[in-house]
């Protein structure tokens, strides 16, 4: 089993990164613990990749992933621009690396995720446990020269506590990028709560062919979690700042 205290590197892995307004921006801020702020007009981020091979990860494997979640605000990344996330799904097709994620708090379902290139189209893929649920269909041009390089911030509950880490990322978009379509395919399950409003509205992303980035070794705890007394949702007391701790 994978030690989650151990930093994890994955490069040149095919990536659809964006993120867009909601159909219903209350069901999502409700998504997101009290005690951290969902972003004002709710954008919702998804990040589909695949790993076709297992000299593309320093010990994960070949797999595919797909996470979602809320951006939030007033927690960005070390840039002080990039605004962070909380993950709300977190859908793999590698037992090991759903284990190791889940010990770093991230909420992690078993699935499959595709991405299929045809000539300037790209359509992507996510299934929960052998059903589909999320289908996007994005128009994209040639790989560019420009690269997207800095840092994500994600937060998760782990062990009662509200924890931090720091994603570096380097990636290759393409020069062109359009959202076509998103699809949410099963309105009986919870995931559904973020779909996209209709007309679609993107708020920012990027595909790329090539796109690489690092686990941490370490999480920092933001503070503890505790029931909430109403709509038995999460809250946090933020209490202790800038503990770091293993996986």
């Amino acid at each position: 089993m994978l030690d989650p205290a151990v930093p994890q590197l994955v490069v040149n892995c095919r990536t659809l990164y964006f993120s867009w307004l909601p159909t219903d921006p209350e069901a999502v801020a409700a998504l997101v613990p009290a005690g951290l702020r969902p972003h004002p007009d709710r954008q919702v981020f998804m990040n589909q990749y695949v790993v076709d091979d297992e000299s593309q990860t320093s010990g994960f494997g070949p797999y595919s992933l797909t996470y979602l979640g809320v951006t939030l605000a007033g927690v960005d990344a070390p840039d002080g621009i990039t605004p962070g996330g909380w993950w709300t799904h977190y859908i793999t097709s590698s037992d090991g690396v759903r284990n190791y994620a889940l010990a770093r708090g991230a909420p992690t379902l078993a699935g499959h995720t595709t991405i299929a290139a045809h000539g300037d189209t790209v359509v992507t893929s996510t299934g929960i446990d052998e059903a589909p649920m999320i289908r996007a269909r994005v128009r994209i041009g040639d790989t560019g020269h420009a690269i997207h390089n800095g840092h994500h911030r994600y937060l998760t509950a782990l062990h009662g506590q509200l924890v931090s880490s720091i994603y570096p990322v380097v990636a290759e978009p393409v020069n062109s990028f359009e959202i076509e379509s998103v699809e949410f395919l099963d309105p009986e399950h919870p995931i559904y709560a973020l779909r996209p409003e209709n007309p679609l509205t993107i708020a920012w992303g990027y595909y790329s062919p090539r796109s690489s980035f690092a686990y941490p070794g370490g999480l920092t705890v933001l503070g503890e979690l505790a029931p909430s007394p109403a709509a038995g949702l999460l809250r946090s007391d933020l209490r202790v700042v800038g503990q770091p701790v293993g996986g």
